[in-house]
């Protein structure tokens, strides 16, 4: 069973909370036996997928298959192209890590997206941006990490899509069983 699930914000990708009256995943009423293929970060939202085959872990999440997750991340301030560049070239480096290439874009028109609850941090003086990035790689925080890098701090990271899957309703706290045609876009997908 392949399950896509639209994680609210503030929610930890895990069964068991880690600290009391933290809001996990036990909280959306899951079948038993599955779970997250990845994570989110609690401050993240957007698309999870939840199984119980183990062989997904592996064919999703390792290295080697490359396999990509796509995110709409809003950032303070306007990154010129240079900053769109060093995103997406492979020249980052984080931590010793330097990242792979992705592909990056500035999306027009703006995304329509519902506001957060609590909503994010708004500054009259500083404007916001919406960036789609593509990658491969899924390091800890590594989408957050790259926008500091460039000088645009993350307000609100929103995952899309996984492989080409698209987050089917964009419903925060929503799930559904996945069928088939849905599970080969997650797992194998198409080219773009």
């Amino acid at each position: 069973m392949l399950i896509a699930f639209h994680k609210p914000y503030g929610v930890l990708c895990q069964f068991t909370p880690d600290q009391p009256g933290q809001r996990t995943l036990a909280d959306f009423g899951f079948p038993k036996n599955v779970y997250p293929l990845g994570r989110l970060d609690m401050d993240s939202e957007g698309l999870l997928l939840l199984s119980d085959e183990p062989g997904l872990n592996d064919q999703l999440l390792h290295p080697r298959n490359a396999h990509p997750r796509t995110y709409l991340v809003q950032v303070e301030g306007i990154p010129d192209p240079a900053a769109i560049l060093k995103l997406s070239d492979g020249s980052l480096v984080i931590r010793g890590h330097r990242c792979l290439p992705c592909e990056v874009s500035i999306p027009t028109p703006r995304p329509n997206v519902p506001p957060r609850d609590p909503p994010i941090r708004v500054r009259r003086e500083i404007p916001d941006t919406w960036i789609r990035i593509r990658l491969t790689e899924g390091k800890n925080r590594q989408v957050r990490r790259m926008t500091a890098a460039i000088g645009h701090p993350t307000l609100r990271l929103i995952r899309t899509e996984i492989g080409n899957y698209p987050d089917p309703t964009h419903n925060s706290g929503t799930w559904r069983k996945m069928d088939l045609e849905e599970r080969f876009l997650a797992c194998i997908g198409r080219p773009r």
